[in-house]
């Protein structure tokens, strides 16, 4: 009776072993799976915090590089660390250094960055020399580091500039592809003295987008000024 009794506890405890063994086998990969996700959402939080825009129409889209399955990630009580250099934020895929401080554990994981905004764009070639308008102009976001020079956020405000190159379908527009008045141009100068306003017929030597100060020439005394450009046809002057 002994024997039978001591036989079937053995048995007992062969199936209890068998099963947290399997029970283990079976959760091992669920346990480090969740603890890759948990690595790689950190490092998407710790980015969206150090990539915080200062334009506030500057969108940012990260993306994280999934880590590879067989790298063994321990379990971090006190929360794993991340870091990235400056260096390394400017650039468009960054290499974040993931660790923890309970062990001498570390990896790097990586994430590719975009940063864009919506800015006017050509809806469609364009030509030198045309006049922009509400047909072949259009919004979209744009990769701002493919931008050089200024960009333009207003539509409407590029209505009646006119292109000084040639530009393909989906081109931002900045600065250096336009002129409201062009070189060369026929404008009206005008100036202000005092309470009254004087306007005379000029000749733009510079080109000029809204805002721009160019030089001009008076077509009466034939004498140069430095005027503000305030549209395509007249320019002021600042006394």
């Amino acid at each position: 009776m002994n024997i039978l009794k001591h036989k079937f506890f053995t048995i007992e405890q062969w199936q209890y072993a068998l099963f947290v063994m399997m029970f283990s086998i079976a959760t091992f990969p669920c346990n480090a799976a969740d603890l890759h996700e948990k690595v790689q959402q950190g490092a998407q939080k710790y980015l969206m915090s150090v990539l915080s825009p200062s334009d506030e129409d500057t969108n940012i889209d990260i993306r994280i590089v999934k880590i590879d399955d067989r790298i063994s990630i321990p379990q971090c009580p006190t929360g794993f660390q991340y870091y990235a250099s400056d260096e390394a934020l400017k650039q468009s895929y960054i290499s974040v250094r993931v660790s923890c401080q309970n062990n001498d554990w570390y990896l790097f994981t990586s994430a590719q960055v975009s940063r864009t905004k919506q800015i006017v764009v050509t809806s469609g070639a364009v030509s030198p020399g045309t006049v922009l308008g509400a047909d072949n102009l259009t919004l979209a976001d744009v990769d701002i580091r493919r931008l050089r020079y200024t960009a333009f956020t207003d539509l409407n405000s590029l209505i009646g500039a006119r292109m000084k190159r040639r530009v393909v379908d989906g081109q931002a527009i900045q600065s250096n592809m336009l002129c409201f008045v062009c070189k060369g141009d026929r404008i009206t100068i005008k100036a202000h003295i005092g309470t009254m306003a004087v306007k005379t017929a000029g000749i733009a030597e510079q080109d000029g987008v809204i805002g721009d100060t160019i030089r001009v020439t008076n077509t009466s005394s034939q004498n140069t000024v430095i005027a503000e450009v305030a549209s395509a046809k007249e320019v002021v002057v600042h006394l």
